[in-house]
């Protein structure tokens, strides 16, 4: 477990880079398509203090983007007193207790670090799970604060937001340009396949990223709640009960513990959570050795 901290924030310097790097070739491939150099210097400028800016903020951003409520004890004594017990058991912090007022069953955790954690339920989770089962899918949303995923998911979750941006940004400074300088019909094509490309890779990373967490997450929970029932019960009510959230983002789509919007048969190509049925199958086979 401790070996998959110290990946997870070495993956983090690795994002980071990878980050810097792709949003140099965005701003390259636009210099170059508009004749003006300049116009990279200011993508780099404008990346560089928006992941800064974003590192601070995601939290604050991802309960703005799902509408989420901080709650405190006396609002719902039966989630905040489950946090806290996990939270003590596994030595962290006690974070931010949100709820989201939605039907959908689900769960998540953000932050850039557990002391600057945030956890949150929908109603719909509360309304369907029992004690243990509320237990267990809080217990996987402390692993991720534990295992320092949130950080990774943090990078990925401003990663998306950028590159959507800076795509959008780039197709209309291309076009609303002047029209009378030299730039070639080829230029605008490069710059189209960027703008539509550009964020089908930023999902893909961000689904490389987010399916192996969930995976982690799982089995750190049965160890710290010592219960693998608890997270099989829930994963199953999970399947069973899943419906898209109402306030759908694809940007904080790899956050929850199940997936929040619906799919297609192409979307399902890019999902940032391995298949239910999977994550239960490993966790069956898994029960002699937490």
């Amino acid at each position: 477990m401790y070996k998959q901290i110290a990946a997870n924030k070495r993956k983090t310097v690795l994002i980071m880079i990878g980050f810097i790097i792709f949003i140099g070739l965005l701003g390259a491939i636009f210099a170059w398509a508009m004749n003006s150099w300049m116009v990279s210097f200011w993508v780099i400028l404008i990346a560089l203090v928006y992941a800064v800016v974003q590192y601070f903020a995601s939290a604050s951003l991802a309960v703005a983007m799902t509408g989420a409520r901080e709650i405190q004890k006396k609002d719902n004594p039966k989630l905040y007193n489950t946090v806290e017990n996990l939270t003590l058991t596994a030595g962290l912090p006690m974070p931010k207790v949100y709820i989201i007022d939605d039907k959908a069953p689900n769960a998540f955790a953000t932050g850039r670090d557990p002391k600057h954690a945030v956890v949150a339920a929908t109603t719909g989770l509360l309304d369907i799970m029992d004690e243990k089962e509320l237990t267990a899918v809080m217990a996987h949303e402390i692993s991720h604060v534990k295992n320092y995923d949130i950080r990774v998911s943090c990078i990925t979750f401003g990663l998306v937001c950028l590159v959507g941006l800076l795509s959008d940004l780039g197709l209309r400074m291309f076009y609303l340009g002047d029209k009378d300088d030299d730039r070639s019909p080829i230029g605008f094509v490069v710059v189209l396949i960027t703008a539509i490309l550009a964020p089908v890779a930023a999902a893909i990373a961000q689904m490389a990223v987010s399916r192996e967490r969930e995976y982690l997450a799982d089995a750190s929970a049965v160890n710290i709640t010592r219960y693998p029932e608890g997270m099989i019960a829930a994963l199953k009510k999970l399947e069973t009960h899943a419906q898209p959230m109402r306030r759908q983002n694809a940007a904080t789509e790899a956050l929850y513990i199940n997936e929040p919007m619906k799919k297609g048969f192409f979307s399902n190509l890019f999902s940032t959570h391995p298949p239910i049925e999977k994550r239960i199958e490993r966790l069956e086979h898994g029960k002699n050795t937490f």
